[in-house]
């Protein structure tokens, strides 16, 4: 498809934003509007209604292409949405209920792929063969690409480390937390904003948001600097593990937690012991778009 357009949507649980972007990366639109939460057939009209909005406001000739960022993915088996925490996605067949709604081919990517992709093309890893996003937020959801094209496997699920076993688990780590997937231990469950805090509550009884843990932390306070240190480690060896399989030239970090400074300090230093190399160039970098990615990675489907 032949365009000078490209469009972006990112279908959030709480907003839609769309975005249109010149051919080189030039922002020259960009629009939200809530999300009809629970209501399918409302979220492919709003998302239909932001894709005309972008047309009329830019008015390039040609329509521009779609992509569509999403909480959940497509499964190959059956063409309908899999694994979306926006529940009323599941089992629907998005991708053509859009197309046919819009009235032209849509494409449609996890959203952490979209913010692997967006920082891989023009953003913190622009330039960067191989590159591992992963987003520190309500979860901890990723993705790979590899020369700015998303890799995407056969169960497409590629970078669903969140749901792998927090790596080299020490004895008060086992068998670790329950995950919404139904095993123990995950990594999401320790390394999400949710998972700090509830570390932070198992240790010390207290009640604290992940933001609010950090600042304290950032303070001074002794408990939340403790939560912070084991966080850390807990990071250093889930990325390591990242390191070890797949070799990237870089990581970039998004999601609330990607704001936290010293991560990019400490983890590396704690990458030696647990990778295996003698040596560990990869990079470790907060994201150059921020909360942006994940639309401008929707616009960057098409190539």
């Amino acid at each position: 498809m032949s365009s000078q357009l490209r469009i972006g949507v990112d279908l959030g649980g709480t907003k839609i934003e769309v975005l249109a972007l010149g051919r080189d990366g030039t922002e020259l639109f960009r629009h939200r509007v809530p999300t009809p939460v629970g209501d399918y057939a409302g979220t492919v009209k709003a998302i239909a209604g932001l894709v005309g909005a972008a047309d009329a406001a830019v008015g390039a000739g040609a329509p521009g292409t779609i992509g569509v960022g999403i909480p959940g993915t497509i499964s190959p088996a059956t063409g309908l949405i899999k694994n979306a925490n926006s529940v009323c996605l599941i089992g629907q067949a998005l991708d053509r209920d859009l197309e046919t709604a819009i009235g032209r081919p849509v494409r449609l990517a996890n959203d952490a792929d979209c913010f692997a992709l967006s920082e891989a093309v023009d953003g913190a890893a622009a330039g960067e063969a191989i590159v591992f996003g992963a987003i520190l937020g309500t979860g901890c959801g990723s993705g790979l690409v590899v020369n700015k094209q998303l890799v995407r496997g056969p169960n497409a699920i590629t970078g669903e480390w969140g749901h792998n076993p927090l790596p080299w688990p020490q004895g008060d780590e086992r068998p670790g937390p329950k995950c919404y997937c139904g095993l123990h231990g995950c990594t999401e469950t320790f390394i999400s904003g949710p998972g700090l805090a509830a570390d932070f509550a198992r240790v010390t009884g207290k009640s604290f948001t992940a933001p609010e843990i950090v600042a304290r932390s950032e303070s001074g306070d002794a408990d939340a600097v403790a939560a912070l240190d084991r966080y850390v480690d807990r990071l250093a060896r889930a990325t390591a593990t990242v390191i070890n399989l797949i070799d990237p030239h870089i990581i970039v970090l998004g999601g609330g937690l990607s704001n936290v400074a010293r991560l990019y300090r400490d983890v590396p230093k704690l990458w030696p012991a647990y990778v295996f190399s003698d040596t560990v160039v990869t990079k470790l970098v907060p994201p150059r778009h921020g909360d942006s990615s994940g639309v401008r990675g929707a616009a960057w489907l098409w190539p």
